[in-house]
């Protein structure tokens, strides 16, 4: 079996040694073996920084990482588990990515850019300008934008509405996440299984429910006089 001393670990694993002695003292790598008075590190003390390595690379934080590989020493938890589970929630629901496009593949997108709705678009944030190219965060948002924009609905009011319905729905999901993922399906199911089953269920689910409170709300407006009011004004217009 390999032994390193700590430099040596650290030119193996391009972890500086001040890092591995501070990721000791927390408790993220086993002791090491100790030679009189020369710390011996070994194979398993590699493979453990490339792991912590990893974990960073997923965005968990530093005491996120320690409470995860206590579970993993303590064999409540395996790796290759965990990190199936992880990959399997950091999946892209939306299926959708952002995208760099050049002036004419987003006038393709969104119709004529003049330079004042262009200063709009960056103002609210729904493209980012970069030198000659434009760096779109959510293609699809901008393109429904686009197309409420030329119903006469002003970029203000889209975006106002899309952050609304962010921070809504940002609740939901964390309630829903909450009662899903601690393991209330089918006895046995694993939780990577689970979701990858409850996806599209609860998209379809939302679509439905938002679609019926739309029409609970329309109705309501309709029965309350509201709609005979907006009727009238939009005809004096």
């Amino acid at each position: 079996m390999s032994a390193y001393t700590l430099d040596a670990l650290a030119a193996a694993t391009q972890v500086p040694s001040r890092t591995i002695r501070f990721y000791q003292a927390r408790g993220l790598l086993p002791p090491p073996r100790l030679e009189g008075r020369v710390a011996r590190y070994g194979q398993a003390h590699v493979e453990r920084l490339k792991l912590v390595a990893t974990l960073q690379d997923r965005g968990l934080q530093l005491k996120a990482i320690v409470a995860l590989l206590t579970q993993v020493d303590r064999g409540e938890v395996a790796v290759a588990d965990w990190l199936g589970l992880d990959a399997q929630l950091q999946e892209s629901w939306a299926e959708e990515a952002p995208r760099v496009l050049e002036r004419a593949a987003l006038e393709a997108l969104v119709g004529p850019l003049s330079p004042g709705r262009l200063a709009e678009l960056r103002r609210l944030e729904l493209l980012e300008q970069r030198g000659e190219t434009f760096l779109v965060p959510s293609p699809t948002l901008l393109q429904l934008a686009a197309r409420l924009e030329a119903l006469g609905v002003d970029l203000e009011t889209v975006v106002g509405a899309a952050r609304t319905l962010r921070r809504r729905f940002r609740k939901a999901a964390t309630e829903l996440a909450e009662q899903f993922l601690p393991g209330k399906g089918r006895r046995g199911l694993p939780p990577t299984a689970l979701m990858r089953e409850v996806r599209p269920v609860a998209l379809e689910a939302v679509r439905l429910l938002f679609a019926q409170e739309m029409e609970r709300v329309l109705r309501a407006w309709s029965e309350s006089g509201r709609v005979a009011k907006l009727a009238a004004r939009a005809a004096r217009r």
